[in-house]
């Protein structure tokens, strides 16, 4: 961690730069947006304080970083830029490494005019037992369901750069880019950039995680042969291949590919395991 981290923690009125001390540093722990802190005050006019203890934690991912989340809900845009299904699985995949609920937001509906785009992408998801909820900001369709899956929880926002998440969180908080621009100049950092992940208040005990936007995942899972266990609707078929240890690549008597040809399992999905499969196997060789 770096000495110049700066961390910027929300009392019940006042909001305090904070560094956080030597020791987590030595400990190899570094405070995430979500935790819950105890801090001491060292400068009240100008609102600086060190983090002196983090509590426990309900949980902590990798990968949005982020601790104490109850959902991540990842969201991508049905059209402008046009949906990227590897880069969606990528992030699923993270998530069960993770054993961490997520949920699907299917943004910018209104450019779907006839309905298909969002009609098939919902079938995928929906075969591997995610929910997805489309929506559009413009025209405020499917918003109020959204609100619903939201309420009383703490939610991870997150998505590909350009999919409209600035866009959502400014209707789901009115006034959002005033408050950050507020907050900007009171903590002389300038503009807000998609480096920093904030946390923000919606309503009483309903909080959302505000993260950067990205072009590309690294997934959490290195080896070949566990990606199997990241795709959830595997799960159900995986011991029931003709021989054990199948990949479910080429070989005979797979019951994960005759899931693939009775449709229980979307084609798409067990496309990109594939491709998945063979870039963990082929990285495995360097």
């Amino acid at each position: 961690m770096d000495a110049a981290d700066a961390f910027f923690t929300q009392t019940q009125n006042q909001i305090y730069e904070c560094k956080a001390r030597g020791v987590f540093r030595n400990k190899k722990i570094k405070p995430l947006v979500g935790d819950f802190v105890e801090i001491e005050v060292l400068d009240e006019e100008k609102k600086l304080a060190n983090i002196e203890k983090i509590l426990e934690r309900k949980n902590a991912l990798i990968r949005p970083a982020a601790a104490n989340v109850d959902q991540v809900v990842m969201i991508f845009a049905v059209k402008n830029p046009e949906p990227n299904l590897g880069l969606v699985d990528r992030f699923l995949l993270n998530m069960e490494a993770q054993e961490t609920k997520v949920i699907l937001v299917l943004s910018k509906i209104d450019l779907d005019e006839d309905g298909s785009i969002r009609k098939k992408i919902s079938e995928i998801y929906q075969k591997a037992g995610y929910e997805s909820y489309p929506i559009s900001t413009k025209t405020g369709e499917g918003m109020d369901e959204l609100r619903s899956v939201l309420e009383g929880k703490t939610s991870v926002l997150s998505g590909p750069s350009g999919v409209g998440k600035s866009s959502l969180i400014n209707v789901l908080k009115p006034g959002f880019e005033a408050e950050v621009g507020s907050l900007s100049e009171k903590i002389s950092r300038g503009k807000n950039t998609t480096r920093h992940t904030e946390l923000l208040d919606l309503s009483e005990g309903t909080r959302i995680m505000d993260t950067p936007g990205y072009s590309s995942i690294e997934l959490i899972t290195q080896e070949e042969k566990d990606l199997q266990y990241d795709f959830r609707e595997f799960l159900p078929h995986v011991g029931n291949c003709k021989f054990t240890g199948c990949m479910h690549m080429a070989e005979p008597g797979c019951a994960v590919k005759a899931a693939v040809e009775d449709g229980l399992i979307a084609k798409e999905r067990y496309e990109n395991y594939k491709k998945l499969y063979e870039a963990l196997k082929d990285r495995r060789k360097w």
